[in-house]
């Protein structure tokens, strides 16, 4: 069963995958680095969104 859905599954868009990964980085902070920076967890979506866009 595991082989048709990899076989049928929509590839994910790069975006996605950098996005998760921002995500993940903000997440992992603790809250002394978010206070260094200035951001707050509510602004996490948002910052990670800009992230994955950004072309590298």
């Amino acid at each position: 069963m595991g082989f048709y859905t990899e076989l049928f599954a929509r590839p994910r868009p790069k975006e996605q995958v950098r996005y998760r990964a921002a995500l993940a980085l903000l997440n992992a902070m603790n809250s002394a680095d978010r206070a260094d920076i200035g951001i707050k967890p509510a602004d996490f979506p948002r910052i990670a969104r800009e992230m994955s866009t950004r072309q590298a």
